[in-house]
């Protein structure tokens, strides 16, 4: 029996001519991840085990995302202890405010990820770069750990299911839209520690920033990983920013996937996910009369270049409704000065929202845009569970950058056809 992508990754970095599903492996790694929440763990628990040593200085990534710019002493204090390991073993790849962005945005813009390779970090949304063909997903801060001194892990080899994408994407539709289709389709638990493989004709018509929206919500479907069959958009992607060798992986003819599903592109909506779970889809114009008070476009999987040049293209001419905070965030310093130059900035100015530094600020709850009780937000983060953004009885709701701008106009939630 043949294999998929994920498990010819795998297989390759564990030093074996194959691999099947539910075999245990031990594998090398390309690239250990953590921020500034889950790295101060991983490095106490990297003392504690006594470890004097990383594999390679080159090859560990700590990016303080989440809380920074420090948002009180205690956010401060772990950044502190990041950099104080980070200047200790001499890492290459530590980014703190004033050069950071969000992990899952600026790894790839770095060139830190290519097609073949294998990464974890210690974040669940690690699983973002199987947009460029790489098998990557997250891991507990002790498994993260472990990786920094020996560049080493282990896994049970995930089976799979078969996503192929046929059609393209009508109107507004992006690869926000798809996967809370597909997670509304599939469930949060539809994918559970399985590989989510995406292929077809329909690919072509994705964007690299669609597929790396779309990799990163794989875990919200309870995906060991989400991965994307390279084609040219990959390669045109990183001929720039790689410059290493790396390996390009196809599933084989007879590879075996718990299922095979096929998803029109034309077929769907502006979709947006209801309060408390990425599970709980409809399309925006099934959404109702839903107020809110505050939108927030950004984080690791919509703060790219072109959702805000998509959010600025719905905002342009048009005023933030009276009472609704709308709150941009640039997903890396490169974003945010592309995103000045350009000149989205003046159009978010002058429709009423407010600009952040690159941080994973609101989108867990933790600062530039907390939820008070009864408030709802129009997100284009990843995730919408009870109290995520602020206050337990807050409410978040999920969609892509187009809807989130639309609904920032209206008030509550809306698509750019209904714009008045």
């Amino acid at each position: 029996m043949g294999m998929t992508m994920s498990q010819k990754i795998l297989a390759a970095h564990a030093g074996k001519s194959s691999v099947k599903a539910g075999e245990l492996i031990n594998v090398k790694l390309d690239l250990v991840l953590g921020n500034d929440i889950t790295s101060p763990v991983a490095i106490n628990e990297f003392r504690k085990a006594g470890f004097d040593k990383v594999f390679n200085r080159e090859r560990i990534a700590l990016i303080m995302d989440h809380f920074t710019p420090n948002k009180d002493i205690k956010a401060a204090e772990q950044c502190k202890h990041c950099r104080n390991f980070a200047k200790e073993y001499n890492i290459l790849h530590f980014y703190d405010t004033g050069e950071v962005g969000v992990e899952h945005a600026l790894i790839p813009e770095k060139g830190l990820v290519a097609p073949g390779e294998l990464v974890i970090g210690a974040d669940s949304h690690t699983c973002t770069y199987g947009a460029l063909g790489a098998f990557s997903t997250g891991v507990g801060s002790t498994d993260m750990a472990a990786g920094m001194y020996s560049g080493m892990a282990w896994f049970k080899v995930p089976s799979a299911i078969k996503f192929v994408l046929t059609g393209k994407p009508c109107g507004w539709v992006s690869g926000k839209d798809v996967i809370l289709h597909i997670i509304g389709k599939i469930g949060v638990d539809g994918a559970l520690y399985k590989s989510m493989e995406f292929t077809g004709p329909g690919l072509k018509y994705l964007s690299i920033d669609d597929r790396l929206c779309m990799a990163n919500m794989a875990i919200e479907a309870g995906a060991k990983n989400g991965i994307f069959e390279v084609d040219d958009v990959t390669l045109e992607y990183v001929k720039d920013k790689v410059n290493r060798e790396f390996n390009i992986y196809k599933a084989d003819d007879d590879a075996e996937y718990d299922e095979v599903i096929e998803i029109d592109l034309s077929s769907i909506k502006p979709t947006v996910a209801f309060p408390h779970l990425p599970e709980n889809t409809k399309p925006v114009e099934e959404a109702g009369d839903v107020e809110i008070q505050q939108v927030v476009i950004g984080s690791c999987t919509n703060g790219r270049l072109e959702d805000l040049r998509i959010a600025a293209k719905v905002l342009k001419g048009h005023k933030v409704k009276k009472g609704v905070r709308c709150i941009v965030i640039p997903a890396t310093q490169k974003i945010y000065r592309e995103a000045m130059e350009e000149g989205l900035f003046t159009i978010f100015l002058d429709a009423g929202c407010a600009i952040s530094a690159p941080t994973c600020g609101p989108c867990l709850g933790g600062h530039m845009g907390i939820l008070a009780e009864g408030e709802r937000a129009v997100a284009t983060t990843n995730r919408n569970f009870v109290g995520r953004m602020g206050h337990t009885k807050s409410e978040v709701y999920l969609a892509s950058p187009a809807v989130a701008a639309a609904s920032a106009i209206m008030g509550k939630i809306a698509q750019p056809e209904d714009i008045k």
